[in-house]
């Protein structure tokens, strides 16, 4: 390997890494909020580079009848729960959240798309979309089953992935897609050829993490959602709601989610069942993160990202391999170096 080739792979690997460092923070930020090990994250990426591919080509996305079937189940369950809990008078609150919004942005959509709208407005779009998506599960799925053990959750979130495989089947078919680059500019680094798509998934990434730090650091919402990260009984004491801040992380969450699968459209084929090994790789990220810091989170993934590269260049049908056997030196040096702690069970 020259030092020609090696810089190439490692400016692919840092540009790969940059997608998973946006994946992978938001697995981090919705775990520690709600206690919840978000294995569709991957999903909402894929659902959204489909959703662009369909914009792109003038159809109507599936994502629009996820997002009903969704929006209608969230609506029944949120009412069923203020209906028995004697909140009767909240329930048009609930409505306007949980069918109403979801229902404007699908109108919004489906009367926009004729207008052939432009590439940025069309990523507003798909942003809009996939971002009700996350929510709406929450509501659906988790939110019954909020103080159950974090093995529980973990298990219900995996069942949720495959149910959502089928959902992408069914509303976006077969058919892999590649989206239209958001640049065809290249410049030449230190004599190394660098392309204008590459720049622009690490300025993006760079970008989103400098947000997400502003945002937990210097507003009222974002220091919210780490208290509840710290102590969520603590927090609900100090009169900051968890469902509300769950419901929160994961709107953040998606939106990265969402810019991640913009940002790798346009350089991989996104399948209805591509979202799993993206999910999966960010997941080795926030696991040499330790699940709890940011940082560590990124370089994690960065690391990822550049070890898949090079290990593409050596052998190309065991990166998976090499890149996923990562996981086990990294929770045994997790298991000696972090204090062993119970899981305390909210009664």
């Amino acid at each position: 390997m020259t030092s020609d080739i090696a810089a190439i792979l490692a400016i692919d690997g840092i540009a790969t890494g940059a997608i998973y460092v946006l994946v992978a923070v938001g697995t981090v930020l919705i775990f520690t909020v709600t206690r919840v090990m978000f294995i569709p994250f991957g999903d909402i990426a894929a659902f959204t580079a489909l959703t662009l591919a369909a914009l792109e080509t003038g159809h109507l996305p599936g994502t629009v009848g996820l997002v009903l079937v969704l929006a209608v189940l969230a609506s029944l369950a949120e009412c069923w729960s203020l209906g028995r809990s004697g909140r009767v008078r909240q329930i048009p609150k609930a409505l306007a959240f949980y069918l109403l919004l979801p229902v404007l942005i699908v109108l919004f959509v489906r009367l926009a798309l004729p207008l052939a709208p432009s590439m940025p407005v069309r990523i507003v779009l798909a942003l809009l979309l996939v971002m009700p998506i996350s929510p709406l599960l929450d509501r659906i799925v988790f939110r019954p089953i909020a103080d159950a053990s974090v093995l529980l959750l973990l298990i219900v979130s995996m069942a949720l992935h495959f149910a959502l495989v089928g959902l992408g089947l069914l509303f976006f078919g077969p058919e892999g897609v590649r989206t239209q680059p958001l640049t065809d500019s290249a410049f030449t680094v230190f004599g190394v050829h660098v392309n204008g798509q590459t720049l622009l998934i690490v300025i993006a990434s760079i970008v989103f993490s400098g947000l997400l730090y502003l945002f937990f650091g210097f507003t009222l919402t974002g220091k919210a959602l780490r208290a509840t990260a710290v102590n969520r009984t603590g927090a609900r004491l100090m009169g900051i709601r968890p469902a509300r801040s769950g419901t929160i992380a994961y709107l953040v969450g998606s939106l990265m989610a969402g810019v991640s699968g913009i940002l790798v459209a346009p350089v991989n084929t996104i399948f209805y069942d591509s979202g799993f090994l993206l999910g999966l790789k960010a997941f080795v990220g926030a696991i040499i993160g330790g699940l709890a810091s940011y940082p560590g989170t990124a370089i994690g993934a960065i690391f990822v990202g550049v070890l898949e590269s090079f290990a593409s260049f050596e052998s190309s049908a065991l990166k998976e391999v090499i890149v996923f056997s990562l996981l086990i030196p990294i929770l045994i040096w997790r298991s000696i170096v972090s204090p062993h702690i119970e899981e305390e069970v909210e009664e």
